[in-house]
């Protein structure tokens, strides 16, 4: 809004002699850069009454878990104030309204993506919250396919508009690209596409957006079991998809890269710096020992605009290398789950997901969680080195 009110108001500002104290605002990098500073000063300014609110409405975690093993390390933790993923949701909402381009279609599908899952996760948790006053043991939660239901239904959305948003006449626009690593998008030059590209049809498209939206989200709210581990990850990953959604939206840049060029993605580097600056400012909140918890609120949102820029920028495989701590997480739960019922009974790790096993296996939390942030630093870095490698 303040971006559209002042490209509103460049013409009078000009004739006042007032335009060039404002003109920074038309710089995609500065309001990324503001997004970010902004939504982490939000978080932190917010989290403490934010977290007092939620202690008073007993909105804290419940302490469940399915496994028996774990009850013991959850107990420290029973009193600590759940769904703080409203901060974090509010800060990206409030800071992208206020500093991007809100007539782009992306924005407005970013935050219908960031709000339809953080709904989504605010059911889960109250529903897990209040299962003991309803006294309840079967429904502790949404279950697992009503979640699911509402993820791909979301997917289908997304999928079926950014196609249509994306066509001109002719399905074959990089918006529909099927983007494979080390593929050049462009002859060498930037100023031919490549002949041998290969783009989605409408309906591969919505299954294949559905299913990386809903997979990304639940890989995150896997992920979200310790202090400090899906925020701090959740971060980092964001700061690299600030460069993604830059480099996307920039003609230039991605014909020198030679990476599909998608305009108006772009403005979702101003998203994905919110996204970034209010993870780390819930982090000041979140790290051990946790004040609060972000929740299903906050963690299926997250992922769900992770997994919306990856698709939007066509650049799924990198951001898939940069998450690739969450594919660890959801990985573990599904081979644990699926020897379990193969072997009738037998498992892989002492527990699912992963950071749980390794704090059976007597690791500090904090150990596992720093070391969760360094391999994430490391797989952006990779990941972005790999945007050079056509």
């Amino acid at each position: 809004m303040l971006y559209l009110l002042v490209r509103e108001l460049e013409a009078w500002l000009s004739r006042q002699g007032l335009y060039r104290y404002v003109r920074v605002i038309d710089q995609l990098e500065f309001r990324a850069l503001f997004a970010a500073i902004l939504a982490f000063f939000i978080v932190l300014l917010l989290g403490k009454p934010t977290i007092a609110w939620l202690a008073r409405k007993k909105i804290g975690d419940a302490g469940l878990t399915d496994a028996a093993l774990l009850e013991n390390v959850t107990k420290s933790k029973a009193n600590v104030p759940t769904m703080g993923g409203v901060l974090i949701v509010g800060a990206i909402a409030g800071t992208t309204l206020l500093l991007a381009d809100v007539g782009v279609f992306y924005v407005l599908m970013g935050l219908l993506v960031l709000l339809w899952l953080a709904a989504l996760g605010a059911a889960d948790d109250w529903l897990k919250l209040t299962a003991a006053t309803r006294q309840s043991k079967s429904r502790q939660g949404l279950f697992a396919w009503e979640k699911l239901i509402f993820q791909l239904g979301l997917g289908v959305l997304v999928g079926y508009f950014a196609y249509r948003h994306g066509t001109s006449g002719s399905p074959e626009e990089l918006a529909h690209v099927l983007n494979l690593p080390f593929q050049r998008t462009y002859e060498p030059g930037g100023s031919a596409p490549n002949p041998n590209l290969v783009f989605f049809p409408l309906g591969l498209f919505i299954v294949w957006t559905s299913l990386f939206i809903a997979g990304v989200s639940n890989a995150v709210n896997i992920t979200d079991g310790m202090d400090g581990l899906a925020a701090g990850t959740s971060t980092v990953v964001s700061v690299g998809l600030t460069v993604l959604a830059f480099v996307a939206g920039t003609q230039s840049t991605a014909q020198y890269l030679l990476v599909p060029y998608i305009p108006g993605a772009g403005e979702l580097t101003v998203m994905a710096g919110a996204t970034a600056g209010a993870c780390l400012g819930f982090l000041w909140w979140n790290c051990s020992p946790a004040r609060v918890f972000m929740g299903d609120t906050g963690a299926l949102a997250l992922g769900g605009i992770i997994g919306y820029i990856a698709l939007v920028t066509r650049q799924e495989f990198v951001v898939l290398l940069m998450c690739g701590v969450f594919l660890i997480e959801i990985g573990s739960v599904i081979l644990q789950v699926g020897y379990f019922k193969a072997t009738g009974g037998k498992r892989i790790f002492r527990v699912a997901p992963y950071h749980h096993h390794l704090h059976l296996l007597s690791w500090p939390e904090q150990q596992i969680v720093a070391r969760a942030w360094i391999v994430s630093v490391l797989l952006v870095v990779v990941a972005l080195a790999t945007i050079k490698l056509r």
